[in-house]
C-alpha cells in the first residue's frame, strides 16, 4: 500500500503559478499511474491531470490544458502539477491519487484510483 502526502498550496493571485508535489511512500511510485483531481465544497471530485507510470504519456482536463503540465521523479517518488496562468476558478483543494491497475489507460473518473492524499488548498484570488 502507498501513502501520498501533498505539499505546494497556497494562495496566488490571479495569472500566478504554484507547483504542487505529492510524495509517495511504502511502495514505489513506478507502480502506479498517478492522477491529479480537485473538490470544492458542494461538488464532485473532478480530474485535473493524469500520467502514466513511466511518465511518458499524460492527460489533461480541457479546462487547465495548456496551463498546466504533470510530470514524475520515480527515483525520487514524487509526482508534481506546475500550475501556470492560474484563474479564480482553479481555486480548490488538490488531491493526487494512485492508479495500481491500468498499466496503460489513464482514467478522469476518481472511483478509478485506489489510495489518495490529504489534499492541499489552493486559492487563487481576483
Amino acid at each position: 500500500q502507498v501513502q501520498l502526502v501533498e505539499s505546494g498550496g497556497g494562495w496566488v493571485q490571479t495569472g500566478g503559478s504554484l507547483r504542487l508535489s505529492c510524495a509517495a511512500s511504502g511502495r514505489p511510485l513506478s507502480s502506479y499511474a498517478m492522477g491529479w483531481f480537485r473538490q470544492v465544497p458542494g461538488k464532485e471530485r473532478e480530474f485535473v491531470a493524469a500520467i502514466s507510470r513511466s511518465g511518458g504519456k499524460t492527460r489533461f482536463a480541457d479546462s487547465v490544458k495548456g496551463r498546466f503540465t504533470i510530470a514524475r521523479d520515480n527515483a525520487k517518488n514524487t509526482v508534481n502539477l506546475q500550475m501556470n496562468s492560474l484563474k479564480p476558478e482553479d481555486t480548490a483543494v488538490y488531491y493526487c491519487a494512485a492508479d495500481s491497475v491500468s498499466p496503460i489507460l489513464l482514467f478522469t473518473a476518481a472511483n478509478r484510483y485506489d489510495y489518495w492524499g490529504q489534499g492541499t488548498q489552493v486559492t487563487v484570488s481576483s
